[in-house]
């Protein structure tokens, strides 16, 4: 069944399976890479003898805004599933991903929805199916050729992707291979396949694909280099989805490089150095705000898979830049990397512990490579940004920003959502940070939880704690809130935790968690389906993996605990609401209180001390959107929600 997973120990057992072969096939994409890795940074040199390399024009380009320049076909023996090419085409199953937004993705792309038909017949049937260039192409003069296009695509555990070159006679036939997903391609020089992916990878939306086809074209005569044709091949049962756009077939430039998969939080190389404790292990996770508690024993680590594109052999560095409350700039140590090789590099800043400015960072991450450290020819990779947090208290790993909700009571649901949390220093723990979607019920109850990992424990886990029931009202919704725990709880170095929110099941109350962001492996945020309630569990509990990112944040502010949310015990008013960005706190009594107005993100974009019963504040230099202002007495808290139109 989609997306099941039998126990919590499956989702242990394939993640701990993924970890050792990340060690032994440091070739493969979304594998953790042990060999030729650097470790170091340096001050980046200033370039002044250096030339900036052109890609070549290609050879053949399509933007897929005119179908009729593909065939779309399938195997008559297995199921009607086909390719699409056309405009605002969208994944219509229940576990769709985004469409992709490529550079012309306006014009149209090419769309395979096998969720879509999968999740209609039950994901049983056998998909096996082509979109293949209506016309030749004459790659005569060019030994080096890469086939380059941008996909969105992400991967299930029963399909396989391949990019296959035809060779024609001259007069347009082609014998195709037969492929499975289990197809030994080894020995086939005219099978590639442009993703190594294990169950839930997915690529970036967009991502720039490049596929060296240069073996294919090896031996060939005169008439068949004329009569070359691309293919892109899906076969398998059911899976997700596959987007192409912005198709091109291009002499392999001399120099070249690229970058992807970047982290922050030291995933591919940086990982082994932390050792887990107990029956924990450290994978080096990527987190969108970390305290200062947890960065003086695991500071910031940037790390991608760079490939040398080019024919040349070059030496390839990593490189990231700073910007925000500090700066810095700095790079890798360098990698010789013979033409179509990749590997992981890691960068280490003098920058990421405990004496980081608090703030919101952006850091440029991005590889550049030279001619075999000559310095003659210089060439960059495309620069991807990241944005990250450094907090006194909150850890997370959500982008602040709801795209959507998973459910966690209800008629026919009592689910527990959780992610993984990994811990490179002791804590306590106090509150859970939860984003409540704006469709929950006012009245439905929620509760944080926490459990350990624990390889030994029923399901892999072990419960450890939750807090009492918090009541939804009126101003939580869509907006965050803290659930305190009665008692603080000690996490401990070295240990990983399941973190999150559960509902219960109810007639009438719903209730909401709000998601953002992905995953990085198959097992980091899952589903506990408590009653088993769902048509998959079968009345039986069982945890599920999830694919968005939950917004549940660690809460280690002992103030936190103490939070009042009963609209009852309010102390002030706020008017009027919604606002043109003008609005008065207005106070029931006159008395000094510490004022705070934060945006959706829990950014500060005000504070001061006010004692009148009437303040005015004017938030009209800032976004459109919810804000909570705050008013601090000792250990009381009291919070309203305001709107900015």
């Amino acid at each position: 069944m989609k997306k099941l997973l039998l126990s919590f120990c499956a989702i242990l057992f394939a993640t701990a399976t993924f970890a050792q072969h990340q060690k032994q096939l440091p070739n493969f994409l979304n594998e953790r890479i042990a060999e030729k890795i650097t470790n170091n940074s340096a001050v980046i040199p200033t370039v002044t003898a250096s030339n900036s390399v052109t890609a070549p024009s290609p050879i053949f380009s399509d933007d897929f805004s005119d179908p009729s320049t593909w065939v779309v076909d399938h195997d008559p023996l297995s199921c009607a599933l086909d390719w699409q090419v056309g405009q605002n085409l969208s994944c219509q199953g229940s576990y769709q991903i985004n469409t992709i937004v490529s550079t012309t993705a306006a014009n149209g792309y090419a769309l395979i929805d096998s969720d879509y038909y999968g999740g209609a017949t039950g994901g049983t049937e056998i998909e096996d199916c082509w979109l293949t260039m209506a016309n030749p192409v004459d790659l005569n003069g060019y030994p080096n050729v890469v086939v380059e296009f941008e996909a969105q695509y992400r991967s299930y555990n029963a399909e396989q992707t391949y990019i296959v070159v035809g060779i024609g006679d001259g007069s347009g036939n082609v014998i195709w291979p037969d492929l499975t997903p289990t197809t030994d391609i080894t020995s086939m020089t005219n099978v590639f396949k442009p993703f190594e992916y294990t169950s839930g990878d997915q690529t970036t939306n967009p991502e720039l694909v490049t596929v060296d086809i240069s073996s294919a074209l090896v031996g060939l005569t005169s008439t068949e280099l004329a009569d070359i044709y691309i293919r892109f091949h899906w076969t398998g049962t059911w899976g997700y989805a596959w987007f192409v756009d912005d198709f091109a077939i291009s002499e392999t430039p001399p120099n070249g490089v690229s970058s992807k998969l970047e982290v922050i939080g030291g995933y591919w190389v940086d990982y082994a150095n932390y050792t887990g404790a107990g029956l924990n292990d450290l994978y080096g996770l990527d987190y969108s705000l970390t305290p200062l508690s947890q960065l003086a024993n695991h500071p910031f680590v940037f790390e991608s898979l760079v490939k040398n594109t080019g024919v040349a052999t070059q030496d390839i560095r990593l490189h990231y830049d700073i910007t925000g409350p500090a700066t810095a700039s700095g790079m890798s140590s360098p990698v010789t990397l013979n033409s179509q090789e990749e590997e992981a590099l890691s960068a280490a800043p003098p920058f990421g512990d405990a004496n980081t400015p608090t703030g919101y960072y952006d850091v440029d991450i991005y590889a550049m490579a030279d001619s075999v450290g000559a310095g003659i020819t210089i060439t960059t990779s495309d620069i991807i940004t990241r944005t990250f947090g450094v907090t006194d208290y909150v850890y997370a790993k959500d982008l602040g920003a709801a795209e959507n909700a998973y459910i966690l009571g209800g008629a026919g649901d009592q689910n527990h959502i959780t992610t993984r949390f990994e811990m490179y220093a002791n804590e306590q723990l106090y509150s859970a940070r939860v984003y409540i979607d704006d469709n929950s019920t006012v009245g439905a109850e929620v509760k944080a939880v926490l459990y350990e990992l624990d390889t030994t424990a029923t399901d892999g886990l072990f419960f450890l704690d939750e807090s009492d029931n918090h009541i939804i009202q009126t101003s939580d919704l869509g907006a965050w809130i803290d659930i305190p725990f009665v008692n603080p709880i000690a996490l401990y170095s070295g240990y990983a935790y399941e973190f999150g929110v559960a509902g219960f099941y109810h007639p009438t109350d719903t209730s909401y968690v709000g998601v953002s962001g992905g995953m990085m492996y198959a097992g980091e945020h899952s589903s506990y389906d408590e009653l088993g309630l769902s048509t998959q569990s079968a009345g039986t509990p069982t945890w599920y993996y999830i694919s968005k990112t939950p917004m549940v944040r660690m809460n280690f502010d002992p103030a936190s605990i103490t939070t009042v949310s009963d609209l009852e015990k309010s102390i002030f008013s706020v008017f009027p609401n919604p606002t043109s960005g003008d609005f008065v706190v207005q106070l029931d009594k006159a008395k000094e209180y510490d004022l705070a107005v934060y945006n959706v993100l829990g950014q500060t974009v005000l504070s001061k001390s006010i004692n009148a019963m009437s303040t005015k504040i004017n938030l009209s230099m800032f976004d459109k959107g919810i804000y909570t202002v705050e008013l601090k007495d000792g250990d009381a808290i009291y919070n309203e929600k305001v709107l900015v139109e």
